[in-house]
């Protein structure tokens, strides 16, 4: 059985699967860093969990050392390739930009970020680090529930690509508990432990990664690629803790904005008042509600990524929120989403916060030839409206869900935490946050609440909530009545899974796994 919480003094790790989990601990205990566990476990669950992340995808870290103010900040995420069109893809009949199309896939970062964030914090080599993906891809794991049910409504789209076999022994969906393995997958990844960047960036790789995209991803494109270390975005919030997280292209800025206007609104911070639920959810709307007339590839955006958490541009949107009525907003496009997000700590005290996605559950639903290696879709992100920051054109990054985050106090790290979700994740770690530090609930406490979402900023419309159910009854009536669509949905497992590590003066990390998914896990040493 799964551990969901636990608390330890040493090296801790929070990830989607316990395989993972155990991988991270076992790499730190063996003399690996936080982020060489990270690395390490990333490489599982790209194994394990293939429509959550993989090689095929992106990836986001922030890391924490001991006696920093700010964290370090890795932005590994592609860009789109020198053969894609806003005009073409309009004069073949997209209106708007497809969730699954070759030109949706963008150059996969991942690899360089493992390659980057191990060169500057990691202690072992690469190929320690990939050896338990190795070996699971090449003996065999056992199907987790999660694994079956994606591969099952996954399957018409993966069917007759050339890395389809693996994942659907004798031709059907593997059922839970079954043995599957990824030799493919494993070869890919032996190459890269043994050969670095140019076994994926370069040669056959690359030239299978270009021929799924029918070219319009060059092997140039590929192997020009390059992650960038970038400064983060933090705020002063919610008892003196920092928040920090990416800047753009991610939409990590929706998160800190949201709880800078919550803590300025004062209110409740009892779960049970529909007062505290209101003013979070309504902080949110004021924060989101035009993200996407706004984020960009930085080099592109018409405001400065800075002037997103401007206090004077903040405060008139604290203006326009009421404790006794609905705020109407207009409308972000739903974006869909495929992610893992992992974090550790080791015996040194180094963090690692770290998100790894394909996007679109398995992504672009491309394979690279026979690789076992699933392109990501995330380009779906871009839009085609000429003249947009975020127009679809080559050598851009895209609008990105990815929003880790990692927290401080003064120069202590105090708190690591994201989660899958696509759109949804700023308004899932807005509320594990809050939970945890307005209302004084444990990381396993925060992880067991019940949680909302939005979906729903149609212009004059308000605000439709869907609450899991367990939310208390009067909490689901007061929110009704301040002109709240309240629905009631059973537990959302794709809320999910959150990941957390809070870190406490006296030296104690507990860390807590999210019920909503069976594999989800924490592990300690």
């Amino acid at each position: 059985m799964v551990q969901l919480t636990a608390i330890g003094s040493s090296s801790i790790a929070v990830t989607p699967d316990e395989l993972a989990s155990k991988a991270a601990v076992d790499i730190m205990a063996a003399g690996g860093s936080a982020v060489d566990g990270a690395i390490a476990a990333n490489a599982v669950v790209g194994v394990v969990r293939p429509t959550d992340c993989g090689i095929g995808g992106d990836l986001f870290a922030l890391v924490h050392e001991p006696g920093t103010r700010a964290p370090a900040v890795l932005n590994a995420s592609g860009r789109a390739g020198s053969g894609v069109s806003a005009s073409d893809m309009r004069r073949s009949g997209h209106a708007r930009m497809p969730s699954r199309h070759p030109a949706t896939v963008t150059v996969p970062g991942c690899v360089d970020g493992w390659l980057a964030l191990g060169e500057r914090f990691g202690n072992l080599p690469l190929a320690d680090l990939l050896a338990p993906a190795i070996g699971l891809a090449t003996d065999g794991f056992p199907v987790s529930p999660e694994m079956s049910w994606n591969l099952a409504e996954n399957e018409a789209l993966l069917a007759g690509q050339g890395s389809a076999a693996e994942l659907y022994p004798q031709g059907g969906v593997p059922r839970a508990g079954s043995w599957l393995t990824r030799p493919a997958l494993a070869e890919a990844l032996q190459r890269i432990a043994e050969e670095g960047r140019a076994a994926f960036y370069e040669g056959e790789l690359a030239a299978a990664i270009s021929g799924a995209t029918g070219s319009l991803l060059t092997p140039d494109d590929l192997a020009a690629n390059q992650p960038d270390w970038v400064e983060p975005m933090g705020l002063e919030l919610l008892m003196g803790h920092t928040a920090w997280t990416v800047p753009p292209s991610s939409q990590g800025y929706v998160t800190l904005a949201t709880l800078w206007l919550v803590e300025r609104l004062g209110g409740s911070s009892d779960f049970d008042d529909p007062q505290y639920h209101h003013l979070l959810i309504e902080a949110y709307r004021a924060a989101v509600w035009d993200r996407d007339g706004l984020l960009a590839d930085p080099d592109h955006m018409k405001l400065a990524p800075s002037e997103l958490l401007n206090e004077e541009r903040l405060f008139e949107r604290l203006a326009r929120i009421q404790s006794g009525r609905v705020t109407a907003w207009p409308a972000p496009r739903e974006v869909p989403g495929g992610t893992a997000y992992m974090c550790a700590v080791d015996g040194q005290g180094i963090g690692v916060s770290l998100m790894q996605s394909n996007f679109g559950g398995i992504g672009s639903g491309l394979s690279a030839g026979t690789t076992g290696v699933w392109l990501q879709n995330r380009g779906a992100g871009f839009t085609l409206e000429e003249g947009h920051p975020n127009m679809l054109a080559p050598g851009k990054r895209p609008l990105h869900t990815l929003a880790p985050s990692l927290w401080t106090q003064g120069d202590r790290l105090s708190m690591l935490l994201g989660t899958r979700g696509g759109h949804l994740q700023p308004q899932l770690v807005a509320q594990l946050a809050a939970q945890q530090l307005l209302v004084g609930f444990s990381p396993g406490e925060a992880q067991a609440a019940p949680r909302w979402a939005l979906n729903d900023f149609g212009p004059g419309r308000g605000s439709a909530p869907a609450f899991e159910e367990e939310i208390p009854t009067q909490v689901a009536a007061g929110l009704t009545e301040l002109g709240h669509n309240v629905g009631l949905v059973e537990r959302q497992r794709h809320w999910g899974p959150a990941a957390i590590i809070r870190l406490l003066e006296d030296g104690t990390r507990e860390g807590a796994a999210d019920p909503r998914v069976s594999t989800a896990s924490v592990a300690v040493t």
